[in-house]
């Protein structure tokens, strides 16, 4: 009788663990969509969406796919879709652009397919039909899409060039002229250019908003991938330790620079412009948090070593050969980075030498070096002294 009991018994369990275990298949195989979305007045805000999208991703890199009940061919083409995206968050924070624009392709899918994304919601996030409520970098990002569209990675050359923001000019507090790109300067532009976005254009645009927030550099993102000279970031400014500690004992010199509107370190963004150092005015990292977070990734490239207080520099270079060299606290009174890109293809005299009277420096300097004469190339930072050495090469003579 006894023997009886157990075998019903063991029939009992065996039947509920096979309920059990179907129900964690199903559950575990639904695992990778997303519920439906509970929406509040918050939902369609930059950080709402970007908080979704780093949990999915998180989800989808770290599923174990063998515990889903999938078959063998499908199993075997989820696995390659996870090893490519996880390499592909990994590639695009080494300045990767073909990973950047999968990560951000992806992104678009979440945003557009399970967050609920539409026409009417999204200027939630950024206000596109508003333009007066839009901020310096919202226009700024809309501007370098709309261009990039017809321009690619020229996009910024050719809005520099167009309105002329290359020359010096005053500013307010400033006893010299400067090379800067001022907030009014990008309003002023953004209404001239009237643009039009369709619903794919917008979520596009907050879309590379999320991404430079969640895997990219921030606001110098798109700027980084700019056929530019090189771009910097917490190079001047004041520090936030200085403002703390100036808080601490002198509160009425702390207002007069609020007053003033003296820039922090993380307000802190230049571009190198055919030689010229141009400080971008309207654009920010916005806090310190961020700035450090820039530099803590940019120069990871081929794993360098890590950036510490006992080792507070490092020197690298990025997948597309720009160099970067990251500075932080105690060895630099602030989190900083400078990264030079070389164009070589376009390194000739005639387009590093534009100045009136061009053609008789550059008939010198062809004759200096078919001469094989000895030539000292000697500048401020920033001068292009390496694109020179490569423009004097006798390939380009």
């Amino acid at each position: 009788m006894s023997g009886i009991v157990n075998i019903i018994l063991t029939l009992v369990v065996l039947v509920i663990a096979g309920i059990l275990i179907k129900y964690f298949i199903e559950k575990n195989k639904n695992a990778p969509t997303e519920g439906n979305v509970e929406v509040d007045d918050k939902t369609y805000t930059i950080e709402k969406m970007t908080e979704f999208v780093k949990k999915r991703l998180d989800e989808i890199t770290k599923i174990n796919l063998y515990d889903i009940g999938l078959s063998e061919e499908e199993l075997k083409r989820r696995k390659a879709k996870k090893y490519e995206l996880k390499r592909a968050l990994k590639g695009c924070t080494y300045g990767d652009v073909n990973d950047k624009k999968y990560v951000k392709e992806l992104i678009y899918d979440l945003l557009s397919k399970e967050y609920g994304v539409t026409e009417v919601n999204i200027s939630q996030a950024i206000p596109f039909d508003i333009p007066s409520l839009l901020s310096s970098q919202d226009k700024f990002d809309i501007l370098i899409y709309m261009y990039k569209k017809d321009f690619g990675y020229e996009a910024l050359t050719q809005i520099i060039k167009k309105y002329n923001l290359a020359t010096l000019k005053y500013i307010a507090g400033e006893a010299k002229p400067c090379y800067v790109i001022t907030k009014e300067e990008i309003n002023e532009i953004f209404e001239k250019e009237a643009l039009v976005l369709n619903f794919q254009d917008k979520l596009n645009v907050l879309v590379q908003r999320i991404y430079q927030h969640y895997k990219g550099y921030s606001s110098i993102d798109e700027i980084r991938d700019m056929n530019i000279d090189g771009v910097s970031g917490g190079v001047s400014g004041l520090p936030e330790s200085f403002l703390s500690q100036v808080a601490q004992t002198d509160g009425d010199y702390l207002e007069q620079i609020t007053e003033h509107k003296v820039p922090r370190a993380c307000d802190s963004i230049w571009i190198f412009f055919q030689g010229k150092s141009i400080r971008l005015a309207f654009l920010s990292f916005g806090k310190e948090s961020e700035l450090k977070r820039v530099c803590q990734n940019i120069y990871k490239y081929n794993n360098p070593g890590q950036l510490s207080d006992t080792n507070g520099y490092k020197i690298n270079e990025m997948k597309d050969g720009s160099r970067v060299v990251v500075v932080r606290p105690s060895f630099s009174e602030t989190w900083a980075f400078f990264v030079r890109k070389f164009d070589v293809k376009r390194a000739t005299l005639e387009q590093l030498i534009t100045a009136p009277g061009k053609e008789n420096a550059i008939d010198l300097l062809k004759f200096l070096v078919k001469g094989a004469r000895i030539v000292s190339l000697t500048g401020e930072q920033g001068c292009r002294k390496n694109n020179y050495a490569y423009g004097y090469d006798r390939k380009h003579l």
